[in-house]
């Protein structure tokens, strides 16, 4: 899987990847997928695992653009949400349970009854395909992928404590169980050198899937897929409500982590706990800022050295935004190694050195791009891959 998110880590370490702001669902997949290809081909001794923070904790217009004067008629919309979900759950099949578990609680059974978290881990554990929809499995070939899946997310400790918030009619989360299943066997028959099955086939085997769960699969407005309905980059004109589309996450991300930075700081927090081993921290832009913030409350012990690109953690503190730590205090005494790369030319990374002191390495590299694809070239860049190895020796 391209973030290791649903197997037993084979390796002592992680590199977890916090995006960076104005990330959503189909440039977070395709950079995952970009760093992953970068770590074989280093032959870099880590797992890689995803911390997708932009649809759960990033800003959105959650009145549909209400504040924005003629948003719908000047270029305003909202994009496929199912589309951005699936980019998502091809990475990494667990997001929607991760969702789940941020519900604060679940149902409770009558007296004598069992709880709803209980009956749908019997559900699971005792789950079978029906011969119908093994049959499906087989015309897809995603078969004996399918068996695996079914495994790894029993085992899975995601799933455990998705369960947990269950209500009494649990729709949502056994159609969560579906896509996971679905999307796990899907990457599984992929890396197999199978091709990608068709949208359609995909579907059908989720709907079926969720009858045979006793569920019927949500539609893309439930709860649940609120996340991923939110505002997606689309090209900047000289409309408002396609300049908001455009500009909206990149800004709004910022804005809404300093003022809020709580939720991002657990999401982050769950992340690096659901990993056994070593972590390294892989943040691009604002995620090395939500990195540096965390790390200055606490270090998860864990947690072994940070690796900062393109981040404008130094200019925040240094301008007293930063909010764990105002200048001129120091990092803590148990702040973990810190690598921090960045790029001249690029405006929205800073050097550190300098700023926090010797607990920080900076590394200048050169993109070889103007600004603004100065900012997301870093991927790319060998040096950026030298420093890295480098760091993790």
């Amino acid at each position: 899987m391209p973030d290791g998110s649903t197997r037993e880590s084979t390796l002592s370490r992680t590199l977890l990847f916090v995006h960076g702001t104005g990330t959503r669902a189909e440039r977070y997949a395709e950079t995952l997928t970009a760093i992953q290809a970068k770590i074989a081909e280093r032959k870099i001794d880590a797992d890689l695992r995803g911390c997708y923070w932009g649809d759960a904790v990033g800003a959105r217009l959650n009145l549909g653009g209400t504040s924005i004067p003629r948003y719908a008629e000047t270029g305003g919309s909202v994009p496929d949400g199912m589309l951005a979900l699936w980019s998502v759950l091809y990475t990494d099949p667990w997001y929607q349970l991760r969702l789940l578990r941020r519900h604060t609680t679940g149902g409770i059974g009558n007296l004598g009854e069992e709880s709803p978290a209980d009956l749908l881990r019997e559900q699971v554990s005792e789950f079978h395909p029906s011969a119908e929809m093994r049959d499906q499995l087989v015309a897809a070939g995603l078969s004996g992928e399918f068996d695996q899946a079914l495994a790894a997310l029993r085992a899975a400790p995601e799933f455990e404590q998705a369960i947990r918030t269950a209500p009494a009619d649990p729709v949502d989360h056994r159609a969560a169980i579906a896509r996971a299943l679905i999307a796990y066997a899907s990457v599984a028959a992929t890396e197999a050198g199978r091709p990608q099955i068709d949208g359609g086939v995909r579907d059908a085997l989720v709907t079926r899937l969720g009858d045979e769960l006793d569920a019927y699969v949500m539609s893309v407005k439930s709860t649940l897929l609120a996340p991923v309905l939110h505002l997606a980059t689309r090209k900047i004109t000289s409309d408002r409500g396609a300049i908001t589309d455009g500009a909206g996450p990149f800004a709004g991300d910022v804005l809404r982590f300093l003022a809020r930075g709580d939720e991002a700081r657990t999401f982050l927090r769950a992340a690096i706990d659901d990993i056994g081993g070593d972590v390294y921290l892989l943040a691009h832009s604002l995620g090395g800022v939500m990195s540096v913030d965390l790390l200055v409350r606490e270090v998860p012990p864990n947690v072994r050295g940070l690796i900062t690109i393109g981040s404008q953690a130094p200019f925040l503190y240094e301008i007293g935004a930063l909010p764990a730590l105002a200048q001129p205090e120091p990092l803590t005494e148990d702040f973990p190694a810190w690598l921090n790369i960045y790029d001249p030319k690029d405006p929205l990374s800073y050097v550190g050195r300098e700023v926090f002191g010797t607990t920080v390495t900076d590394v200048r590299v050169d993109n070889g791009q103007p600004f603004p694809q100065s900012h997301s070239a870093y991927w790319s860049n060998s040096e950026v891959w030298a420093a890295v190895a480098a760091f993790l020796r």
